[in-house]
């Protein structure tokens, strides 16, 4: 049976739907207020383009009715809502929300849009021209903060920055930002070798797709700080710091002709 290629790759059998170009993922966890215009701002985006696309909200086990304006909202769009039964964490949210999107392409973004959904564009455009992966940064020039953190978090998040840099030795100034794309080969190499459900699991998806030897394109985007992060930096950040050891130690053994499933 003839097989048809969409435009980056993405194979489908005749008589099934062509997967989508893109799919949008949302971990999402007691955010029914910031949700709806998250995701009506997500669809006038994608409306808007000429490529096919899907949406992916993953309700992390939320208290409030975040799936239920999920669904509503939803429900007359090409999305879904998968939903963890307890709740898991980001880091397992983003993992199963990347595994089980269909795109060619599957984008990652915070409930908040901190980064405008339409600096997808510019990741987009950077894996059209040959990166595996696409990711937001904050600290590199072009960068445009509109609304900054208080100085004490901007100073900490350097800080991690400075010391994931050090451990790391991935070249990633803002491995942070939560707002990073990836071809399917892409997710289909790296995800199967991640391991932390702590907040530094963005640190340890760029560790991991630099060992497999993916290209990495940093972009300059546009980001506005949320007074309603999650992140605590006094007891998370300590941890965060500790789990760039525990990345060095997990992965070791990693190399660049890897097997797709973790060995």
């Amino acid at each position: 049976m003839r097989r048809l290629e969409n435009r980056n790759g993405w194979l489908w059998m005749p008589g099934q739907a062509p997967q989508p170009y893109l799919s949008v993922v949302i971990p999402a966890y007691n955010e029914e207020k910031r949700l709806p215009p998250t995701l009506r701002t997500i669809l006038d985006y994608l409306r808007a383009r000429s490529f096919t696309w899907e949406i992916v909200v993953v309700d992390d086990g939320s208290a409030d009715a975040t799936h239920h304006v999920a669904d509503q909202i939803l429900a007359t769009a090409d999305g879904r809502v998968l939903r963890n039964d307890p709740n898991l964490g980001k880091a397992r949210s983003v993992k199963r929300g990347l595994s089980e999107s269909r795109g060619s392409i599957a984008l990652f973004t915070d409930a908040d849009l901190s980064t405008p959904i339409e600096e997808a564009d510019r990741l987009l455009a950077a894996i059209e021209n040959g990166a595996d992966i696409a990711i937001g940064s904050r600290q590199i020039p072009g960068a445009k903060l509109e609304v900054r953190q208080p100085w004490y978090r901007e100073m900490a998040g350097r800080t991690f920055g400075l010391i994931n840099r050090a451990v790391l030795q991935h070249g990633i100034p803002d491995s942070q930002c939560g707002f990073k794309a990836f071809t399917r080969r892409a997710v289909e190499r790296v995800l199967p070798h991640q391991k932390l459900t702590g907040w530094a699991f963005d640190a340890e998806l760029m560790f991991i797709a630099r060992r497999l030897g993916l290209s990495i394109a940093q972009i300059p985007v546009r980001w506005v700080n949320s007074p309603d992060t999650k992140v605590k930096m006094l007891v998370d950040g300590p941890k965060m710091v500790a789990d760039l050891f525990r990345i060095r130690w997990l992965h070791r053994n990693l190399r660049r002709d890897a097997a797709s499933a973790p060995g």
